[in-house]
């Protein structure tokens, strides 16, 4: 498959150039992979799950449709994974500039992990009110982060937007949600990076193992 030259950087001048890999089918050993739960969907308290949650109005541009269910496989979307950091909103900035460009549907991918280890046998039930609240919050910071590009980029409108508010392992999900996309959008790093790397964990994974062309996209260099 191959995809039409990327339209111009919406970055200064003086930041680092966005990368396009064009990445290997993900192996069975891709790390963090295997204890996924890949296609868990959050609830979120969103109208429940695997189904439509809502949409968000925003002037300017067509409402953000909000979803608690993966997107479905060879959709040709824009991908784009928003964690709250400055990197995710750079990579969500340049994420609006390829589905505006190439008239795609934008699809922003928050992921919520909030058990790594899975839970203590009995503490589901406890913890399940805290998990919900996480969820919420991330859904708002993607909310924000989607008002914010818009603010600071009207020029730059994709044809449809959809919030997919996910709960499980960010890496597997994101490999799963890649497979027969027009593109991913990530930043270099997330929050938890270390500012010494170049790559985080998540765009390292999907450089590698995505099943679409993927961009990795830097935050400016800071003086």
């Amino acid at each position: 498959m191959s995809n039409p030259s990327p339209p111009p950087s919406p970055f200064p001048s003086d930041g680092a150039e966005s990368q396009e890999v064009r990445p290997q089918a993900a192996p069975s050993g891709v790390p963090g992979a295997a204890d996924a739960g890949p296609a868990t969907p959050a609830a979120a308290g969103t109208g429940g799950t695997g189904g439509s949650a809502g949409s968000t109005g925003t002037a300017g541009g067509p409402e953000v449709e909000v979803v608690d269910e993966l997107p479905a496989p060879g959709s040709d979307l824009v991908l784009c994974a928003v964690d709250g950091s400055e990197g995710s909103l750079w990579a969500l900035d340049r994420a609006f500039a390829e589905a505006a460009a190439y008239r795609k549907t934008l699809a922003v991918l928050a992921v919520v992990n909030p058990a790594p280890d899975g839970f203590v046998a009995g503490m589901a039930e406890i913890v399940q009110d805290s998990v919900m609240r996480l969820i919420e919050s991330m859904r708002d910071v993607a909310e924000r982060a989607i008002a914010q590009v818009r603010a600071n980029r009207p020029e730059l409108q994709p044809p449809r937007i959809v919030l997919h508010v996910l709960q499980g392992n960010a890496i597997a999900l994101l490999l799963i949600c890649s497979r027969g996309q027009h593109t991913l959008v990530v930043g270099s790093r997330g929050n938890g990076g270390f500012k010494r790397l170049l790559l985080g964990s998540v765009s390292t994974a999907m450089v590698h193992h995505a099943e679409c062309p993927v961009l990795v996209v830097p935050a400016p260099k800071s003086d």
